[in-house]
Order: structure tokens, then C-alpha cells, then sequence
């Protein structure tokens, strides 16, 4: 009720100060008596008082107490009864007075007050002046006309007021449904946002701290046999430090991985394959095949954490001799190939955060990863369309 009907309301009151005036100014120019026109006069000012100190707030008030309106309604079918009865001119009053009733109360209470509320015009133009009243003939008619007519005008006052409060209610629900989906998305964000994360940490500082420990026994094991490749090996394990402690700075600052800032999709993924070759024994073979179509940061990003899951897969797990690594364009796509001769493994069986997580990267940005592995070898193919 307080949505369209509060949004309209300053017609009512239009409606309200006009009736009243207009009825307050026929009172006084009437030519009865001074006194009976001083009690009408008296009755509609107090009506007038009692809606805009009171009644204005029980009817614009959906909460206030049926007990509230009811005794509200008998004080406004009271007063226009006095007025009536000291005044007939007062009978213009019916036009405020019979929507403030449909207004205050339920259709059929406020139906039957609006019947009694016009019946009052005749039975005090009999009271007054007896059934051979100059204007009682016309009076008998347009009351009927009236009485019809108010029960027309409150249907549809009360259809607004259900139809404001449906609407009301209706825009309530979606409030809350809206908050409820921003609390959802809030969460859902927050969700992706720390599996982006738990990615980010996997494919990147994960995999270098792994590199500096198997650098670190390697270490270990050759510093009394082969103290070159010892050497070797520390300066690995501390270039490869460094890269990590880039790649975390990077993250923090919510930038682009530190290889792909520093050059190409093509370099990034070089750099990863000289690293696999400089810290094993694997034999590494890349190529590039022609001219890779742009692709943008989001997918050159899942073709590079895609190269490092796979080749620090080959280290740890293929126990491989030679391994693979091809970027090439394909039917509008960049593929990236990682093959290499190990022991192979059972892809659907995989329990690593590794394949989940690059599958997931690839699928956000409309890409599809393929993995076929077998006692010869293992397969991985990742597609990122341009």
C-alpha cells in the first residue's frame, strides 16, 4: 500500500481539501439557520482535524489495529451524520467522506458504513423537512445512484490498495532473492578465486620448491663424487629460487606470470623446456610449428602452466629418456604437445591437483585438454582457441 498509493496520495489529498472546502464554503452561504449551519460547519472542521491529525496515519499505516480503523470510521460516519442532519448542503462531504471509509476499512464493512453514510442525505432532508421535501424527489434517485456508484469507486480503491500490496510484497521477495544471489556470486567468486589461487601456487611455487628439493638432493649425493655437478646443480637451484620468488611477487601483484612478462608464449614455454633438460637427464625437443595466431594473456597464461605441470610431471613421475614439446596453430587454436617415452599412467585413475587443474584453466577460457597414456609413453594435448 505505501508503494503506489503513498506515490499517488497527494491526489487524495487534493481530492480531500477540495471536498471540504468546497462543502465548508456551501454551509456557510446557505441561507438556514445560523446555528444549524455553525453545528455543520463545526462537524466538518472537526472532520477534517480528525483525518489529518489521526486518521491520515491509521489509513496510510498497513500495521495499524483493526480496532484503530474501526473506531476512526464511526467517528468519520458520525460527523458527516451531524453535518448532514444540521445542514442538508453538507451532502458534498460524501465525496471525501465515502473513499476515506473504503480507505480505512475492509471492502465489506467499509461498503455497508458508505451505504448508511449516503442513506443519512435523505433521512435527514426527511428529518428536516418531511416527505414533502422541495428536493426530496430528486434526492431519492441520485441517492441510489450514489450508493451504487460508491460501491463501484471502493472495488476499485481496494483492487489498487491489493494490488500495491502484492506489488510491494512482489518487490520485497525480489529484494531478497537479489540479495541472495549477490551473496552467492560473492561466494562462488570467492570459490574460483581461491582455486585460482590453489592453481597458481600448484603450477608455479609448488613445482619450483619441488625442483630446488630434488636439486637439493641431488646436490647432496654428488658433492663428494662430482663436485661440478654439484656446482651445477646449486646454481639450478638458486636460479630456480629466483624464478620462484618472481612468480610470487608477480602474484601478489596480480600480474601476468613472470616468464610471459618478460617475453612470448614461444620463449616462456622454451624456458621451461631448458629447465626440465638442465635439471635431468631427459633429452628435450621443442619445436614450433609456423605462426601462432594471438591467443591473449588468459590463454597464453593456461598454455604456459600447462607446459610446467606436464614437464615437471615428466620429471618426477615418467622416469622418461626424451621428451617432446610442440606449440603449433590448429583449425583457429594454439596446441601445445607434450609427449614423452615414460612409463605412462592411467589418466582416468589420476589423483593429482595437476590434470584437475589444468582441465579446469583450459575449460574457462573455451579450451579442452586430452591425455592418452600408455607403457610407452604419455601424451598431452592442450588446445586454447585464438
Amino acid at each position: 500500500m505505501k508503494d503506489a498509493w503513498d506515490r499517488f496520495n497527494w491526489l487524495w489529498e487534493i481530492l480531500f481539501a477540495v471536498a471540504y472546502l468546497a462543502t465548508l464554503v456551501l454551509v456557510v452561504l446557505d441561507d438556514g439557520d445560523p446555528v444549524r449551519k455553525a453545528v455543520a460547519a463545526g462537524s466538518l472542521t472537526a472532520l477534517a482535524l480528525s483525518y489529518l491529525l489521526w486518521g491520515r496515519r491509521v489509513v496510510r499505516d498497513d500495521d495499524s489495529p483493526v480496532a484503530q480503523r474501526w473506531v476512526f470510521a464511526i467517528i468519520v460516519l458520525t460527523l458527516v451524520g451531524v453535518s448532514l442532519f444540521a445542514a442538508s448542503t453538507s451532502g458534498f462531504i460524501l465525496f471525501m467522506a465515502c473513499p476515506l471509509l473504503f480507505s480505512t476499512l475492509e471492502f465489506r464493512p467499509a461498503a455497508v458504513l458508505t451505504t448508511v453514510a449516503i442513506l443519512l442525505n435523505p433521512a435527514a432532508t426527511i428529518a428536516n423537512d418531511g416527505f414533502r421535501g422541495p428536493t426530496l424527489h430528486i434526492l431519492l434517485p441520485m441517492t441510489a445512484i450514489l450508493v451504487v456508484f460508491g460501491v463501484l469507486c471502493g472495488k476499485f480503491i481496494g483492487h489498487v490498495i491489493e494490488e500495491s500490496r502484492g506489488r510491494a510484497d512482489l518487490i520485497a521477495k525480489l529484494e531478497e532473492s537479489q540479495a541472495e544471489v549477490a551473496r552467492l556470486s560473492r561466494d562462488a567468486g570467492t570459490a574460483a578465486e581461491r582455486e585460482r589461487l590453489a592453481r597458481e601456487i600448484h603450477d608455479t611455487l609448488a613445482q619450483g620448491f619441488t625442483s630446488i628439493v630434488t636439486l637439493a638432493q641431488a646436490i647432496e649425493s654428488e658433492l663428494d663424487t662430482d663436485p661440478a655437478a654439484a656446482r651445477r646443480h646449486a646454481e639450478l637451484a638458486a636460479r630456480t629460487a629466483r624464478d620462484n620468488l618472481t612468480e610470487a611477487r608477480a602474484m601478489v601483484a596480480a600480474l601476468a606470470p613472470a616468464d610471459l612478462a618478460a617475453g612470448s608464449l614461444v620463449d616462456a614455454v622454451r624456458r621451461q623446456a631448458d629447465r626440465l633438460a638442465d635439471s635431468s637427464n631427459v633429452v628435450v625437443r621443442y619445436e614450433v610449428d609456423g605462426v601462432l595466431p594471438p591467443i591473449g594473456t588468459a590463454g597464453e597464461v593456461v598454455l604456459l602452466r600447462g607446459a610446467q605441470e606436464a614437464l615437471n610431471n615428466v620429471r618426477r613421475h615418467a622416469a622418461a629418456s626424451a621428451v617432446s614439446v610442440r606449440l603449433s596453430a590448429v583449425d583457429g587454436s594454439v596446441r601445445l604437445s607434450v609427449r614423452d617415452d615414460g612409463a605412462g599412467f592411467d589418466p582416468d585413475h589420476a589423483t593429482g591437483f595437476g590434470l584437475r587443474g589444468m582441465r579446469s584453466r583450459a575449460e574457462q577460457v573455451g579450451g579442452r585438454l586430452s591425455v592418452r597414456s600408455g607403457p610407452s609413453g604419455t601424451e598431452l594435448t592442450l588446445e586454447v582457441p585464438a
